[in-house]
């Protein structure tokens, strides 16, 4: 049960990090208020604390998993900046939204992905 709260935070702070990409370019529903942006990390990070939590072993899992979406969405950001950069694509505001996810994303995705590493028994 505690692994399926965690599995939905994580999820519900990946989402919020989804939308904070999508905004700019006027795709995705309404306008992310304040809330979204703490709950990007803020969900992100409680739920991988709730998937790890009293379960042996599963810190390699849900470190990959976790860091490797997280990273994604980190590359989403980082097209789209490159995309306005370029005149590729137009924002229908300012791209303060794709920083930020850029940011947090490049924080948690190398740290989950190197925490599988740390993990592993010594060969």
């Amino acid at each position: 049960m505690i692994a399926a709260a965690g599995l939905l935070l994580v999820a519900m702070g990946l989402v919020s990090g989804l939308l904070l990409v999508l905004h700019p370019f006027s795709l995705g529903p309404g306008s992310p208020g304040l809330a979204t942006w703490f709950l990007f990390p803020g969900m992100t990070l409680g739920g991988y604390l709730l998937l790890i939590a009293g379960r042996s072993g599963s810190l390699a899992t849900a470190s990959s998993f976790v860091g490797g979406l997280a990273l994604v969405l980190a590359m989403a950001a980082a097209v789209g900046i490159f995309a306005v950069a370029n005149g590729l694509a137009a924002a229908s505001g300012d791209t303060t939204a794709l920083w930020y996810v850029l940011a947090v994303g490049l924080v948690l995705g190398p740290i989950g992905l190197s925490l599988k590493k740390l993990t592993r028994p010594p060969a």
